[in-house]
């Protein structure tokens, strides 16, 4: 039987480009998926070293308003100058790289080295109290603050 032409190689044409079309399809959506999440990618990794860079700065920018790595005392003062008798006062100092702080005479607290410490005084009469702080290698600062008595 030779008079109808064979259907098979239409069909097997036909598939063959379906396949090929679809694989091509795919290969694209693939590609595009690919460069999508490469160039996302990208961007978080920018963006996250910008705000590292940021964070970096203002970390350096806090140790140095913290004193950096110089041994200091940032300020000792009286919170009030002036109280009345039987009244209280709080003296605040701050520290940079101290390794032992002490207060003279001795306030009603613990002291330490800090950032920022407060420790409450109720003196009888007019009195200079002195802060003395030592770094690691044995170096002392000093600064005194006052309180008057009324």
């Amino acid at each position: 039987m030779l008079t109808g032409a064979n259907p098979e190689p239409e069909r097997s044409l036909g598939m063959n480009l379906y396949v090929v079309a679809s694989v091509t399809a795919f290969a694209v959506v693939l590609g595009y998926l690919g460069w999508v999440f490469w160039s996302r990618a990208q961007e978080t990794r920018a963006i996250e070293e910008r705000a590292a860079a940021q964070r970096r700065a203002q970390d350096e920018q806090t140790v140095d308003a913290m004193g950096g790595n110089r041994f200091d005392i940032l300020s000792f003062y009286a919170t009030e100058g002036e109280i009345v008798r039987g009244g209280s006062s709080d003296l605040c100092y701050s520290t940079s790289n101290a390794k032992t702080v002490t207060i003279s005479p001795t306030p009603a607290g613990p002291v330490r080295p800090a950032y920022e410490r407060c420790v409450s005084v109720s003196p009888r009469k007019t009195t200079t109290y002195a802060l003395v702080a030592t770094d690691g290698a044995g170096h002392t600062k000093s600064a005194t603050a006052t309180v008057v008595v009324q």
